[in-house]
């Protein structure tokens, strides 16, 4: 009997294969860095069992009705706003994503932006590259103190615990919103339930979290951004699709907000002349939330993993339901 045929979508260290190679005949796209083509992708789902993609795939309708003997996607990411779920539940494929094991680096990633771009950080290092440093200053380059401050966190999921907990070693207030109170937050790390707008109008740090649903798009909108703080910090590490960057662009431009520290956006990858770019109080990051040795790794596996269950019959370790 013939091994299962898994289609990688990206080209991936043979090391991560290499404990699998006797169970499944790999199929890869034989870049690293660049997307496989929309025609090779529907060409190499006609025949595969399982395809193990990233988020740069649109797995659509259409995908689908091309993998006649697909049983399984899985997705190297937790969110899951590329695939049409609906569509694979009825074409009988489990879909799979990569929650837990990219938790605690993306909350790393979190704070590190945060604090980047509160003590202005890129700016201040892009400062002495262009041979602007020439004397010491009061206030040259001064930023915001992040110590003792308010975040506010939309999205309290397993990430947003995570970067609460930071948050709290660093003797800051926590308020939350999400669609369920999180009483385990509340009595573990001092967290505050909060409205959307209250959390706005109080946080001096706005940190997104939240996966894009239909509810969640453009949620971070200009009443948004005028409900915070003129002194406010907003930090995007969730999906570019939760926020409306042009009134992004004209609440930072116009100095309604202090600055943003994003790693996330609308239409990835951006370019150098992508508009939030051109501002100074802006701190831009490759969509690297998860982006550590070790965790990628992680993550690659539980895909592997989750393909192995499902094509051996078993339940998928982490389905997305």
């Amino acid at each position: 009997m013939m091994n299962p045929v898994i289609y990688v979508t990206r080209k991936i260290p043979e090391e991560v294969l290499q404990p699998y190679q006797n169970m499944f005949n790999f199929r890869m796209w034989d870049k690293e860095d660049v997307p496989v083509p929309r025609d090779v992708l529907l060409k190499e789902a006609a025949t595969a069992d399982g395809v193990l993609c990233l988020l740069t795939e649109n797995i659509d309708r259409e995908f689908f009705d091309y993998a006649k003997n697909l049983k399984i996607v899985a997705n190297m990411a937790v969110g899951f706003d590329n695939i049409d779920v609906e569509a694979a539940r009825e074409h009988g494929v489990v879909v799979t994503n990569t929650p837990d094991v990219l938790t605690e680096t993306t909350a790393d990633l979190t704070f590190a932006l945060l604090m980047a771009t509160a003590r202005r950080i890129v700016e201040a290092a892009d400062y002495i590259r262009e041979d602007k440093w020439q004397y010491w200053a009061p206030y040259l380059l001064a930023g915001s103190d992040v110590h003792g401050k308010t975040i506010g966190i939309v999205g309290m999921g397993r990430i947003g615990e995570a970067v609460a907990r930071r948050a709290r070693g660093f003797g800051m207030s926590i308020l939350y919103h999400n669609r369920s109170r999180q009483e385990k937050a509340e009595q573990e790390l001092g967290a505050v339930y909060s409205d959307f707008t209250d959390l706005l109008q109080k946080a001096d740090f706005v940190v997104s979290l939240v996966p894009l649903t239909e509810q969640t798009a453009k949620m971070f909108d200009r009443d948004a951004f005028n409900n915070m703080k003129s002194s406010a910090i907003f930090i995007n590490v969730s999906r570019g699709g939760t926020v409306d960057e042009e009134a992004l662009y004209d609440a930072l431009a116009a100095n309604e907000i202090q600055a943003a520290g994003l790693d996330v956006f609308a239409n990835e990858p951006i370019s150098s002349e992508h508009q939030l770019l051109e501002l100074d109080n802006v701190v831009c990051l490759p969509h690297i939330g998860s982006a550590s040795e070790a965790t990628r790794t992680k993550m690659l596996e539980l895909c592997l993993d989750n393909l192995k269950a499902v094509l051996n019959g078993e339940e998928a370790i982490t389905p997305v339901k």
